[in-house]
């Protein structure tokens, strides 16, 4: 009889664990948060490796990535889209979250730093060797004034003495650049991601877009000239916290975490591979 209560006992503890286990997991669960993370385009391959390896340290955060140029997701952000993290391809656009009040203080970074490259098919046969050469093309991929990699293109041109000085290259409108290369048909895209594309189908002949941006295509794709920081200015990416007033406190916190992730060395050697420049 003893026995047989020693056996009941055991299988109600038993049931009792499983149950608390039941509740945990729910608990768990309950834990698990979500942070919208605004990438620039030429971030988004790098960026979804190091989403993978960072949810295998946290499972509980799942991280959503808006992929775009970052002029336009300055403005979505500027719109009142829930964003946690704004990790931009130039300063421009983080300059002008800050002055918006919308930069977490103390949270703002420079991660990694990009080279332009003119790129083309390997089988494309074209007669232009780099941006000086850019005119001789039959059709050239050119980001939009407003995209990092377009003001900076536009910027090599001006360095090149091929536009005019002015304040701000992104202000210097495609017919423009068009005119300056001898009226050379540019097909005008809205980020860097598009201009890849453009070049790798083979609907334009030439494009501009970033050293990171080759990555996986090399043997599509033939790099006519790594276009220098003389030209161009150092082309620095920084990320920030943003200030997201639907962001609840575990919400903020893992924000907080995925960028400090970020910043890691780990992650900077991640960067490394995907052709970034991490001396910055």
């Amino acid at each position: 009889m003893m026995r047989k209560r020693a056996v009941s006992a055991l299988l109600a503890a038993m049931l009792a664990g499983n149950l608390l286990m039941g509740c945990g997991a729910k608990q768990e669960k309950a834990m698990e948060t979500e942070i919208q993370v605004f990438i620039a385009a030429s971030l988004n391959t790098v960026m979804t490796e190091l989403a993978k390896e960072y949810h295998e340290i946290h499972p509980e955060v799942k991280i959503t990535y808006n992929a775009d140029s970052s002029g336009t997701l300055l403005t979505q952000i500027e719109e009142g889209y829930e964003c946690d993290l704004f990790f931009s391809a130039a300063q421009k656009q983080m300059d002008q979250l800050e002055s918006d009040g919308l930069v977490m203080e103390g949270t703002r970074a420079n991660v990694v730093n990009n080279q332009v490259v003119v790129v083309t098919r390997k089988d494309s046969g074209t007669e232009v060797t780099g941006l000086e050469s850019l005119g001789n093309a039959e059709s050239i991929a050119l980001a939009g004034g407003s995209v990092p990699a377009g003001r900076y293109t536009r910027q090599g041109l001006v360095s090149l003495g091929m536009l005019e000085e002015t304040e701000d290259a992104a202000g210097i409108s495609t017919e423009e650049v068009s005119r300056a290369l001898g009226g050379a048909e540019i097909s005008e895209q809205d980020n860097v991601s598009k201009v890849l594309a453009a070049v790798i189908e083979g609907s334009c002949e030439v494009g501009t877009t970033y050293y990171s941006d080759t990555y996986g295509y090399e043997d599509d794709l033939e790099i006519l000239e790594i276009v220098s920081y003389d030209l161009t200015g150092n082309v620095i990416y920084p990320i920030a916290q943003v200030v997201n007033e639907e962001a609840d406190d575990a919400q903020r916190a893992a924000a907080a975490e995925f960028l400090e992730y970020i910043l890691s060395d780990e992650a900077r050697a991640v960067f490394a591979s995907y052709y970034f420049d991490t001396d910055v």
